[in-house]
Protein backbone atom coordinates (compact mmCIF):
# COMPACT_ATOMS: atom_id res chain seq x y z
CA UNK A 1 0.00 0.00 0.00
CA UNK A 2 1.20 3.67 -1.09
CA UNK A 3 2.71 5.94 2.01
CA UNK A 4 0.28 8.67 2.51
CA UNK A 5 2.35 9.47 5.54
CA UNK A 6 6.13 9.65 5.08
CA UNK A 7 8.23 10.15 8.48
CA UNK A 8 11.63 9.04 9.20
CA UNK A 9 13.11 9.48 5.99
CA UNK A 10 13.49 12.88 4.72
CA UNK A 11 16.41 15.15 6.21
CA UNK A 12 13.71 18.07 7.48
CA UNK A 13 10.53 17.76 8.86
CA UNK A 14 7.20 18.83 7.00
CA UNK A 15 3.65 19.66 7.56
CA UNK A 16 1.88 17.29 5.07
CA UNK A 17 -1.84 17.21 4.45
CA UNK A 18 -4.21 15.32 6.01
CA UNK A 19 -6.39 12.74 4.17
CA UNK A 20 -8.37 10.96 6.12
CA UNK A 21 -11.51 12.04 7.90
CA UNK A 22 -11.62 12.91 11.66
CA UNK A 23 -15.39 11.81 12.75
CA UNK A 24 -15.53 8.87 9.87
CA UNK A 25 -19.67 9.03 10.44
CA UNK A 26 -22.76 11.55 10.17
CA UNK A 27 -24.34 12.79 13.01
CA UNK A 28 -27.56 11.44 13.09
CA UNK A 29 -30.02 10.88 16.48
CA UNK A 30 -29.27 8.26 19.09
CA UNK A 31 -25.35 8.80 18.36
CA UNK A 32 -24.17 8.31 21.19
CA UNK A 33 -22.14 11.63 20.87
CA UNK A 34 -24.30 14.74 20.62
CA UNK A 35 -23.45 17.21 17.19
CA UNK A 36 -22.13 19.40 19.17
CA UNK A 37 -19.66 17.14 20.60
CA UNK A 38 -19.05 15.84 17.27
CA UNK A 39 -18.52 19.47 15.48
CA UNK A 40 -15.87 19.98 19.17
CA UNK A 41 -14.00 16.48 18.26
CA UNK A 42 -13.73 17.53 14.60
CA UNK A 43 -12.32 20.88 14.93
CA UNK A 44 -10.31 20.16 18.25
CA UNK A 45 -9.18 17.02 18.05
CA UNK A 46 -10.21 15.79 21.31
CA UNK A 47 -13.36 15.97 23.43
CA UNK A 48 -13.65 15.64 27.53
CA UNK A 49 -16.57 13.62 28.99
CA UNK A 50 -17.77 13.53 32.14
CA UNK A 51 -19.44 11.59 34.88
CA UNK A 52 -20.05 8.01 32.49
CA UNK A 53 -19.51 6.11 35.40
CA UNK A 54 -20.93 5.99 38.87
CA UNK A 55 -19.17 5.90 42.34
CA UNK A 56 -19.47 2.15 42.72
CA UNK A 57 -17.56 1.54 39.26
CA UNK A 58 -14.52 4.26 39.97
CA UNK A 59 -14.06 2.31 43.37
CA UNK A 60 -13.79 -0.87 41.74
CA UNK A 61 -11.43 0.61 38.59
CA UNK A 62 -9.24 2.19 41.35
CA UNK A 63 -9.19 -0.73 43.42
CA UNK A 64 -8.41 -2.87 40.67
CA UNK A 65 -5.48 0.02 39.77
CA UNK A 66 -4.16 -0.70 43.53
CA UNK A 67 -4.08 -4.19 43.18
CA UNK A 68 -2.15 -4.25 39.80
CA UNK A 69 0.56 -1.85 40.87
CA UNK A 70 1.06 -3.52 44.15
CA UNK A 71 2.16 -7.23 42.68
CA UNK A 72 4.27 -6.07 39.69
CA UNK A 73 5.93 -9.52 39.78
CA UNK A 74 2.21 -11.12 39.02
CA UNK A 75 1.93 -9.07 35.59
CA UNK A 76 3.62 -10.25 32.18
CA UNK A 77 7.46 -8.93 33.14
CA UNK A 78 7.91 -7.23 29.68
CA UNK A 79 4.39 -5.48 29.90
CA UNK A 80 5.84 -3.25 33.45
CA UNK A 81 7.59 -0.24 32.60
CA UNK A 82 9.27 1.96 35.06
CA UNK A 83 10.33 5.37 35.70
CA UNK A 84 13.77 6.07 33.68
CA UNK A 85 16.60 6.46 36.24
CA UNK A 86 13.90 4.38 39.20
CA UNK A 87 13.54 1.11 38.07
CA UNK A 88 10.97 0.75 41.38
CA UNK A 89 8.72 3.52 39.92
CA UNK A 90 6.00 2.02 37.74
CA UNK A 91 5.98 4.29 34.87
CA UNK A 92 2.49 2.11 32.81
CA UNK A 93 1.68 -1.23 32.51
CA UNK A 94 0.77 -2.37 28.90
CA UNK A 95 -1.50 -4.76 27.65
CA UNK A 96 -3.46 -4.30 30.40
CA UNK A 97 -6.74 -5.78 29.21
CA UNK A 98 -5.10 -9.11 28.54
CA UNK A 99 -4.38 -9.08 32.42
CA UNK A 100 -7.07 -7.54 34.39
CA UNK A 101 -10.54 -9.14 33.59
CA UNK A 102 -11.81 -5.59 34.98
CA UNK A 103 -10.00 -3.71 32.33
CA UNK A 104 -10.82 -5.96 29.78
CA UNK A 105 -14.76 -5.08 30.65
CA UNK A 106 -13.89 -1.21 30.53
CA UNK A 107 -12.41 -1.20 27.38
CA UNK A 108 -15.61 -2.92 25.82
CA UNK A 109 -17.73 -1.46 27.44
CA UNK A 110 -20.89 -0.05 25.04
CA UNK A 111 -20.23 3.47 26.56
CA UNK A 112 -16.47 3.69 25.37
CA UNK A 113 -16.28 1.40 22.54
CA UNK A 114 -19.76 2.70 21.25
CA UNK A 115 -18.29 6.38 21.18
CA UNK A 116 -15.05 4.68 18.95
CA UNK A 117 -17.05 2.77 16.50
CA UNK A 118 -19.36 5.70 16.35
CA UNK A 119 -16.52 8.38 15.05
CA UNK A 120 -14.50 5.49 13.15
CA UNK A 121 -17.64 3.96 11.59
CA UNK A 122 -16.40 0.74 11.85
CA UNK A 123 -16.24 -2.45 14.36
CA UNK A 124 -13.01 -1.87 16.27
CA UNK A 125 -10.18 -3.46 18.48
CA UNK A 126 -7.79 -3.01 21.15
CA UNK A 127 -4.42 -1.71 19.50
CA UNK A 128 -3.46 -0.77 22.92
CA UNK A 129 -4.02 -0.29 26.44
CA UNK A 130 -2.06 0.19 29.36
CA UNK A 131 -2.09 2.22 32.89
CA UNK A 132 -0.13 5.05 33.15
CA UNK A 133 0.56 6.05 36.68
CA UNK A 134 2.58 8.68 37.54
CA UNK A 135 3.47 8.68 40.94
CA UNK A 136 3.70 11.86 43.38
CA UNK A 137 7.85 13.84 43.44
CA UNK A 138 8.81 11.38 40.96
CA UNK A 139 6.77 11.02 38.28
CA UNK A 140 8.72 11.87 34.51
CA UNK A 141 7.04 13.60 31.49
CA UNK A 142 6.19 12.52 28.61
CA UNK A 143 7.23 14.45 25.69
CA UNK A 144 5.23 15.83 22.74
CA UNK A 145 4.01 13.39 20.39
CA UNK A 146 1.74 12.05 17.69
CA UNK A 147 0.62 8.53 18.69
CA UNK A 148 -0.38 8.22 14.62
CA UNK A 149 3.41 9.17 13.49
CA UNK A 150 4.90 6.07 15.96
CA UNK A 151 1.81 3.44 15.34
CA UNK A 152 2.31 4.06 11.13
CA UNK A 153 6.05 4.25 11.57
CA UNK A 154 6.98 1.28 14.03
CA UNK A 155 3.52 -0.72 13.91
CA UNK A 156 2.58 -0.41 10.10
CA UNK A 157 -1.00 1.29 10.78
CA UNK A 158 -1.74 2.85 7.47
CA UNK A 159 -4.93 5.53 8.58
CA UNK A 160 -5.74 7.81 10.88
CA UNK A 161 -8.82 5.76 12.21
CA UNK A 162 -8.42 5.52 15.38
CA UNK A 163 -8.96 7.35 18.48
CA UNK A 164 -7.45 6.98 21.93
CA UNK A 165 -9.68 7.13 25.33
CA UNK A 166 -7.64 8.41 28.59
CA UNK A 167 -10.05 7.63 31.40
CA UNK A 168 -9.05 9.53 34.76
CA UNK A 169 -8.72 7.12 37.82
CA UNK A 170 -6.93 10.03 40.02
CA UNK A 171 -7.68 13.53 39.58
CA UNK A 172 -5.94 15.15 37.37
CA UNK A 173 -5.39 18.92 38.41
CA UNK A 174 -3.07 21.82 36.66
CA UNK A 175 -0.26 21.19 38.68
CA UNK A 176 -0.02 16.85 38.69
CA UNK A 177 1.11 16.61 35.33
CA UNK A 178 -1.95 16.53 33.17
CA UNK A 179 -2.19 15.54 29.78
CA UNK A 180 -1.66 18.75 27.52
CA UNK A 181 -2.84 18.70 23.84
CA UNK A 182 -2.50 21.12 21.06
CA UNK A 183 -6.49 22.17 19.56
CA UNK A 184 -6.45 21.27 15.70
CA UNK A 185 -3.25 19.83 15.51
CA UNK A 186 -4.85 16.44 13.99
CA UNK A 187 -5.27 18.49 10.75
CA UNK A 188 -1.79 17.72 9.59
CA UNK A 189 0.71 15.23 10.11
CA UNK A 190 3.96 16.36 11.02
CA UNK A 191 6.97 14.27 9.68
CA UNK A 192 9.77 13.81 11.92
CA UNK A 193 13.39 13.03 11.08
CA UNK A 194 16.00 10.47 12.75
CA UNK A 195 16.01 6.81 11.72
CA UNK A 196 14.43 4.29 14.14
CA UNK A 197 16.71 2.35 16.19
CA UNK A 198 16.82 -1.71 16.21
CA UNK A 199 14.14 -2.14 19.56
CA UNK A 200 13.53 1.01 19.72
CA UNK A 201 10.44 0.35 21.90
CA UNK A 202 12.58 -0.41 24.85
CA UNK A 203 13.95 2.83 25.24
CA UNK A 204 11.15 5.07 23.39
CA UNK A 205 8.22 3.20 26.50
CA UNK A 206 10.78 4.88 29.43
CA UNK A 207 11.49 8.42 27.13
CA UNK A 208 11.15 8.71 23.26
CA UNK A 209 13.70 10.57 21.68
CA UNK A 210 12.49 9.23 17.99
CA UNK A 211 9.34 10.21 16.79
CA UNK A 212 9.01 13.19 18.75
CA UNK A 213 8.24 16.75 16.85
CA UNK A 214 11.20 19.18 16.33
CA UNK A 215 10.83 22.12 18.41
CA UNK A 216 10.58 24.32 15.55
CA UNK A 217 7.26 22.78 13.89
CA UNK A 218 6.32 22.34 17.78
CA UNK A 219 6.55 25.91 18.50
CA UNK A 220 4.81 26.73 15.11
CA UNK A 221 2.15 24.78 16.30
CA UNK A 222 1.52 25.74 19.72
CA UNK A 223 1.56 29.76 18.83
CA UNK A 224 -1.11 29.09 16.04
CA UNK A 225 -3.36 26.78 18.31
CA UNK A 226 -2.74 27.26 21.89
CA UNK A 227 -2.33 24.49 24.37
CA UNK A 228 -5.07 23.17 26.50
CA UNK A 229 -4.75 20.65 29.95
CA UNK A 230 -8.05 19.09 30.44
CA UNK A 231 -8.27 18.52 34.39
CA UNK A 232 -11.01 16.44 35.92
CA UNK A 233 -12.30 14.18 38.58
CA UNK A 234 -12.03 10.59 38.22
CA UNK A 235 -13.72 9.18 35.90
CA UNK A 236 -13.52 12.01 33.30
CA UNK A 237 -13.09 10.17 30.00
CA UNK A 238 -10.50 12.02 27.08
CA UNK A 239 -11.20 11.30 23.89
CA UNK A 240 -8.78 12.30 21.01
CA UNK A 241 -7.62 11.53 17.37
CA UNK A 242 -4.60 9.93 16.72
CA UNK A 243 -2.67 12.24 15.72
CA UNK A 244 -3.24 15.16 18.28
CA UNK A 245 -0.13 16.55 19.55
CA UNK A 246 0.04 15.62 22.85
CA UNK A 247 2.36 15.22 25.89
CA UNK A 248 2.65 15.71 29.75
CA UNK A 249 4.98 17.89 32.46
CA UNK A 250 6.47 15.76 34.96
CA UNK A 251 4.80 15.71 38.77
CA UNK A 252 6.77 17.26 41.32
CA UNK A 253 3.71 17.55 43.32
CA UNK A 254 2.63 14.92 46.23
CA UNK A 255 -0.33 13.70 44.62
CA UNK A 256 -0.01 11.08 41.93
CA UNK A 257 -1.49 11.11 38.43
CA UNK A 258 -3.42 7.83 37.35
CA UNK A 259 -5.24 7.06 34.09
CA UNK A 260 -6.51 3.64 32.08
CA UNK A 261 -5.44 4.89 28.41
CA UNK A 262 -7.50 3.09 25.88
CA UNK A 263 -6.46 2.83 21.90
CA UNK A 264 -9.80 1.77 19.73
CA UNK A 265 -8.60 1.13 15.94
CA UNK A 266 -11.08 0.33 13.30
CA UNK A 267 -11.03 -3.01 12.13
CA UNK A 268 -10.69 -1.92 8.36
CA UNK A 269 -7.25 0.02 9.45
CA UNK A 270 -5.38 -3.42 10.23
CA UNK A 271 -1.45 -3.03 10.84
CA UNK A 272 0.55 -3.65 7.13
CA UNK A 273 4.65 -4.03 7.88
CA UNK A 274 5.86 -0.83 9.34
CA UNK A 275 6.77 1.62 7.43
CA UNK A 276 9.87 3.47 9.17
CA UNK A 277 11.30 0.36 11.04
CA UNK A 278 12.90 -2.83 10.35
CA UNK A 279 11.22 -5.12 12.46
CA UNK A 280 7.43 -4.80 14.19
CA UNK A 281 7.36 -4.02 17.92
CA UNK A 282 5.96 -6.51 20.22
CA UNK A 283 2.06 -7.22 20.16
CA UNK A 284 1.64 -5.75 23.74
CA UNK A 285 2.90 -2.28 22.45
CA UNK A 286 0.60 -2.82 19.08
CA UNK A 287 -1.48 -5.50 18.63
CA UNK A 288 -1.50 -7.59 15.49
CA UNK A 289 -4.75 -9.57 15.94
CA UNK A 290 -7.42 -7.50 14.92
CA UNK A 291 -10.00 -9.09 17.27
CA UNK A 292 -13.47 -6.95 17.38
CA UNK A 293 -14.81 -6.21 20.21
CA UNK A 294 -17.99 -7.46 21.84
CA UNK A 295 -19.25 -4.69 23.19
CA UNK A 296 -21.09 -5.34 26.70
CA UNK A 297 -22.96 -3.10 28.41
CA UNK A 298 -23.84 -3.10 32.38
CA UNK A 299 -22.03 -2.04 35.32
CA UNK A 300 -18.27 -2.22 35.89
CA UNK A 301 -19.14 -2.56 39.36
CA UNK A 302 -18.40 -6.21 40.97
CA UNK A 303 -16.60 -7.48 37.91
CA UNK A 304 -14.04 -10.03 38.96
CA UNK A 305 -10.56 -9.13 38.20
Amino acid sequence: MQDMYPTRHAAEPEFLPRLDPVAYNAWAPGAPLSSEQTARFERDGFLVVEDLFDAAELEALQAELGRLLADPAALQPETVITEPGDEREIRSIFAVHEQSRLIARLAADERLAGMAAYLLDDDVYIHQSRLNYKPGFKGKEFYWHSDFETWHAEDGMPRMRAVSMSILLAENTANNGPLMLIPGSHRSFLSCVGETPEDHYRQSLKKQEYGVPDDLSLAELAYKNGIVSPTGKPGTVVLFDCNTMHGSNGNITPFPRANAFLVYNAVCNRPLAPYAARELRPAFVGARDVIPLRRVAGSLAGENA
